[in-house]
């Protein structure tokens, strides 16, 4: 056994072989390179998958109750300081490693279809296989200097495959956002790394949490000073899992390619700030004020992150909110310490939104032959509508990972949301009913972004385009064509006078001008018989998805509770005891089946009730709601009905401008240092360099007047001598 885990550092160098031979590829031999440029995906796969099986051997053994295992390099020895380099194997690694691993093989064989036609596509394998040796890397390592290292890594993987397309401005800008955002984070983290090794003498973490334990009972070390140290520590985390305040790069970073948002932000490197916590727990727990802070920031992140996802049109910024909201509560756990909740929904989501990250990819690739390959087309939601029986696979899959996200049992996501409700609920009331509200929300903007794409009829459709005949080209309503045959009318009238839902405002416009568009792509097809109707993917990209499925469905019962001699254990807290019995967890959540089942009726209540929300307000249900007398007396009165539409816009408006939060930052920050810019420079233009020159002016005036008091006439010493003598005498008589 022990010889297995001395040569686990080979897992994050496994992919490095392919990398360096890309790259030397290129710049040798750049045209063999690029016409043998799908052959280089198998090694990817292969190697990555060979770190995979390792990971799994690791977490067998980890399983079976094998101890902590930790090997060390001297990097740097000088006289009492020394630099250590090495890796960590315990409970907490080889859960992230099998995440990783997994995820990163499915995401590698997802993009070798996806990216198939892209001009980048070594470029692009080449950074997806760095992220990979960068994120086994970070979460391998044994002490903060070297997290740090990797922490850097993978934030320069990140701004390169969110720019990938840096061609495209709003690309270029997004990874710019992303990269400015997280160096505050990175900053901080930076410094709270310095400030601990300048308390402890250590970046070892089985030293700083033996000094942890030590702080409270013996008060050797200053309080205040180890609390700004652990905030800033904190603040690297909340910059690289997305919580509020740094939250506004995420959204934005979707401008990259999509198997990059089912990766990196959603499975792998935004959760590197929830591991970085996990790994810090023992340290924070010994400072409750930091405790409380941390939970109170993954509350805010989580509300916050589901009511901007209510009104968004883009189905990756509606997945991207969902993210930071789920990475709320990984967050919100961790704060009350509830240390087994917070990881077992690391590992539900991860699989979960990456299924659904992928399912959108599928999805933008069957609409871009309709409305185009621009970004603000194929994955505008308000121009899907009607794909299930276009892409019954995708919507399958889709369907599911969305039901697991609303927390509908057996599906994974359940089991772990409904743990953090529970805990929630036992540590604070407050956290309870903003988290149990939150899953409502999450049910109906998930099903929302369901309903929206795969429900109804297609808003954007083409069928045999002739000018002779009126219904050549039609959509199911929303810029006024005519309706085809065997369609609802009042059900599209509905969804046409509401704009798709209360939470769609000005579409009509919108439509109107994609109505224009689609026309004139029509017509440049040339052929009068022309059909195009979105299609299925293939099968490269489909088997990803149902490897996905297949976790989505059964990755849930490692949190199913069995009776144990010591009590209630799920197979994840088996797992994770070496770990917890290391870090010495404070967590005192407990509880048994039948309380765990009591609770699990009110959270899927909620979800319920979220879902038969999203149904009657964009679902085949509305038109029968707005035929019910009872609706219809209770909003026709004006006083109701004007309060409503006013709510509805304020939520509306709320929702889809971020929360005002990025204005507000470009207003205040952008435009504010921008200014100071300005004013900086006029005081160093005006006034630095402008007494400068003043004075060089000034001489320059004196010496060319006093050249001509020297140039050896008489008759002018005379004149300048009377005129001198004369204002003399005029200032002393007056």
């Amino acid at each position: 056994m022990e010889h297995t885990y001395q040569y686990a550092w080979v897992i994050p160098l496994l992919p490095l072989p392919v990398i360096m031979s890309m790259g030397f590829g290129l710049f040798l031999i750049p045209t063999a390179t690029k016409n043998l440029r799908r052959i280089w995906a198998f090694p990817s796969v292969l190697l990555l998958s060979i770190a995979m099986v390792f990971s799994v051997h690791l977490s067998i053994q980890q399983i079976n109750g094998s101890s902590i295992y930790q090997y060390l390099w001297s990097w740097t020895v000088n006289n009492d300081f020394s630099l250590e380099f090495g890796y960590l194997i315990d409970p907490l690694t080889s859960i992230m490693l099998i995440l990783i691993t997994t995820v990163g093989i499915l995401v590698l064989i997802y993009s070798d279809d996806y990216m198939s036609h892209d001009e980048g596509y070594l470029r692009f394998f080449v950074y997806i296989s760095f992220f990979n040796t960068s994120m086994l890397g970070l979460v391998t390592s044994s002490n903060l200097i070297q997290i740090y290292f990797f922490w850097e890594l993978v934030g320069m993987c990140s701004y390169l495959l969110i720019g990938f397309w840096f061609t495209r401005p709003i690309a270029a800008s997004a990874c710019q956002k992303a990269f400015v955002t997280n160096r505050l984070g990175d900053f901080g983290l930076l410094l709270g790394i310095l400030g601990f090794f300048w308390i402890t003498g250590s970046l070892e973490f089985r030293d700083l949490f033996k000094i942890a334990n030590n702080w409270i009972p013996n008060n050797g070390i200053n309080s205040l000073l180890t609390t700004l140290c652990a905030f800033l520590l904190f603040l690297g985390a909340v910059a690289k899992s997305a919580q509020f305040p740094l939250h506004v790069w995420l959204p934005d970073a979707m401008e990259g390619p999509t198997p990059i948002s089912a990766l990196i932000h959603a499975a792998t490197m935004v959760a590197a700030g929830i591991f970085l916590l996990a790994r810090l727990l023992p340290l924070f727990i010994s400072l409750p004020l930091i405790m409380s802070f941390i939970s109170l920031i993954g509350t805010i992140t989580l509300f916050l992150g589901a009511t901007l996802a209510l009104a968004q049109r883009d189905i990756k910024r509606s997945l991207a909110y969902s993210t930071m909201s789920q990475l709320g509560y990984m967050m919100l756990a961790l704060g009350i310490g509830s240390y087994q909740a917070a990881l077992f929904h690391l590992i539900t989501h991860a699989y979960s939104k990456a299924l659904l990250f992928l399912g959108s990819g599928s999805v933008i690739h069957s609409m871009e032959p309709l409305v185009g390959y621009s970004p603000d087309k194929s994955q505008n939601m308000v121009l899907m509508g009607g794909l299930r029986k276009y892409i019954p696979i995708t919507r399958t899959s889709f369907l599911w990972g969305t039901l697991s996200l609303c927390g509908i049992p057996p599906l994974a996501c359940f089991w772990s949301k409904d743990e953090i409700l529970s805990n929630s609920w036992l540590y604070s009331p407050f956290f309870g009913i903003i988290a149990s509200f939150t899953a409502g929300l999450t049910a109906f903007y998930m099903f929302r972004i369901y309903l929206l794409t795969f429900d109804g009829y297609l808003r954007v459709h083409f069928q045999n385009y002739s000018s002779t005949k009126e219904d050549s080209l039609y959509s199911i309503s929303l810029w006024g064509k005519r309706i085809p045959k065997g369609v609802d009318r009042d059900f599209v009238l509905s969804i046409t006078k509401s704009g798709v839902s209360f939470f769609s405002q000005n579409i009509s416009k919108i439509h109107g001008n994609t109505g224009n568009r689609v026309g004139a792509f029509s017509t440049s097809l040339g052929a009068k018989n022309t059909f195009v109707y979105p299609h299925e993917t293939g099968n490269t990209m489909l088997f990803p998805l149902i490897i996905l499925l297949l976790c989505t469905l059964f990755i849930g019962s490692i949190g199913i509770h069995f009776d144990n001699e010591i009590g209630e254990l799920t197979i994840l807290s088996k797992w994770l005891t070496p770990s917890i019995n290391f870090f010495q967890e404070s967590s005192n959540f407990s509880i048994n089946s039948y309380e765990f089942l009591t609770n699990a009726i009110s959270s899927v209540s909620l979800a319920i009730f979220g879902l038969s929300i999203a149904y009657i307000s964009y679902g085949s249900a509305y038109s029968f709601f707005q035929n019910l007398d009872l609706i219809n007396s209770f909003v026709k009165g004006s006083p109701k009905k004007y309060f409503f539409d006013q709510l509805k816009k304020k939520i509306y408006s709320w929702s889809y401008n971020r929360g005002y939060i990025d204005i507000f930052y470009t207003r205040v920050f952008t435009l504010g240092i921008r200014g100071l810019t300005e004013l900086t420079q006029f005081f160093d233009k005006g006034i630095i360099d402008g007494i400068t020159n003043g004075v060089g002016l000034a001489s320059f005036c004196i010496g060319e007047e006093i050249k001509y008091v020297g140039g050896g006439r008489i008759s002018s010493y005379l004149f300048f001598f009377l005129c001198y003598v004369s204002l003399f005498l005029f200032f002393f008589l007056s």
